[in-house]
């Protein structure tokens, strides 16, 4: 498994070099210390996932999320940041990154993260994600709020339940079990869901649930 880690502080790419070295099945393949850099790395060496900070220089997280996400055959890209709550998590959400983390996040918790993003799923952290909750509710856009509830209005009664399950950060093992459903069927409901609602991903579905509850 491929990985490029996104950081300009010295110390944090070390740091998640070694916590990277511990797991066989990743590569550490690339180094960025700004966005221009991750967003050119992106393309040369073909990365499964990237780590990607907020702040940088030249070229922040978000920009180079989008740009990166925009490709065919992006990789994913996984936020970690150091804020408990940033301006720049919701943007990079909706450029198409897969999951959040806080960079105090438990070396075996980013391991699995990172597989987990690997395969097409998405992670959240929960202090961010109710701080991301709190911020869209201060926004208070009735515009947003209203096409956000247009869109899962498409939706069945029970690929609207799977959806809220999702914005709930369950897996789709936990969703399952909580709708008494088979982990299978809980997967084409997501599927199904992605398509009518024009999501990118799961962190998507959750933005869209999280605007509709504003």
């Amino acid at each position: 498994m491929r990985v490029l880690v996104a950081d300009d502080d010295a110390l944090a790419r070390t740091g998640l070099r070694m916590v990277m070295s511990s797991d066989p099945e990743l590569d550490l393949v690339a180094e960025a210390v700004d966005g221009t850099e991750a967003v050119a790395g992106a393309r040369r060496v073909r990365p499964d996932v990237i780590l990607m900070d907020l702040r940088m220089p030249e070229l922040d997280g978000v920009r180079a999320t989008r740009r990166i996400t925009s490709q065919d055959g992006a990789p994913a890209v996984l936020i970690l940041t150091a804020f408990h709550v940033d301006a720049y998590v919701l943007d990079a959400l909706e450029a198409g990154a897969r999951g959040y983390l806080l960079k105090e996040t438990a070396p075996r918790e980013l391991i699995r993260a990172i597989h987990v993003v690997a395969g097409g799923g998405s992670v959240f952290s929960a202090p961010i994600t109710e701080r991301l909750v709190h911020q869209l509710r201060r926004r208070g856009d009735d515009d947003v709020a209203q096409r956000a509830a247009q869109r899962l209005a498409a939706l069945t009664e029970r690929e609207r339940a799977v959806a809220e399950a999702v914005a709930d950060g369950l897996s789709n093992a936990a969703i399952a079990a909580t709708l008494l459903l088979g982990e299978a069927t809980v997967k084409t409901h997501v599927s199904r869901i992605l398509t009518k609602t024009g999501s990118a991903n799961r962190v998507q579905i959750a933005l869209l649930v999280y605007q509709a509850r504003t």
